[in-house]
C-alpha cells in the first residue's frame, strides 16, 4: 500500500517534471500558448475597429462579412445589410442566405415620454429583400419592441453559404 502511494506521488513529481515550470529560456508549456493565443485575438478584436456605415448604421462582423445594423423607428423595422468594406464608402455586398435571426437584449428607451421605460429582450426573422439566384444583400424584420428609440445591442445568427456564422452588434 505505501509502495503505491510512493509510485503514485513519484509519478506526479515527474509529470511536473517534464509539462510544469522550467527555468530554461523559451521554455513553453501548453497554458503559455493558450495565453497568448487568446491575448492575440484580443489585440486583433481592438485593432479591427469599424466606421459607421453607409446608411448611418453601426458596422459589425458577422461571420467573415462587414454588416451594418440600422433601424427605422417608425416603421417599426430594422435591417441589416451586407457590405464590401466596414465604413461610409462600403457598397451592398450580397451573400448566399435564406434567412437571419436577430436576438436583441433588454435595453431602456432613451427619448420620449416613456424614457427609462425597460424594453423586453426581442428574437427577430430577418428576411431577405430583393434576393436574386439565391442571394441578398438586405436582411429586414419587424418587431413592435423596435419602435422605442433606444440604443440596440445583440446577436445575429444564421448560414451564409451554408456554413453558420454569427455576428455581435453595439450601438
Amino acid at each position: 500500500m505505501m509502495y503505491a502511494k510512493l509510485t503514485g506521488f513519484g509519478m506526479l513529481v515527474v509529470t511536473l517534471a517534464i509539462v510544469g515550470c522550467s527555468d530554461q529560456p523559451g521554455a513553453q508549456t501548453p497554458m503559455d500558448n493558450a495565453d497568448k493565443g487568446a491575448a492575440k485575438d484580443r489585440a486583433k478584436s481592438e485593432a479591427h475597429s469599424h466606421g459607421q456605415g453607409p446608411n448611418g448604421g453601426v458596422v459589425f462582423d458577422l461571420g467573415k462579412y462587414h454588416a451594418e445594423f440600422t433601424v427605422d423607428h417608425p416603421a417599426k423595422e430594422c435591417t441589416v445589410l451586407f457590405l464590401t468594406g466596414d465604413n461610409k464608402d462600403a457598397k451592398p455586398l450580397p451573400v448566399a442566405a435564406t434567412e437571419f435571426s436577430l436576438n436583441i437584449k433588454e435595453t431602456k428607451v432613451k427619448e420620449g415620454a416613456d424614457q427609462g421605460k425597460a424594453v423586453a429582450p426581442m428574437t427577430i426573422a430577418l428576411k431577405p429583400v430583393d434576393a436574386k439566384d439565391g442571394k441578398a444583400a438586405k436582411f429586414v424584420g419587424t418587431d413592435p419592441g423596435i419602435g422605442n428609440v433606444a440604443d440596440f445591442a445583440g446577436t445575429v445568427i444564421g448560414e451564409i453559404d451554408g456554413k453558420p456564422s454569427q455576428g455581435t452588434f453595439e450601438e
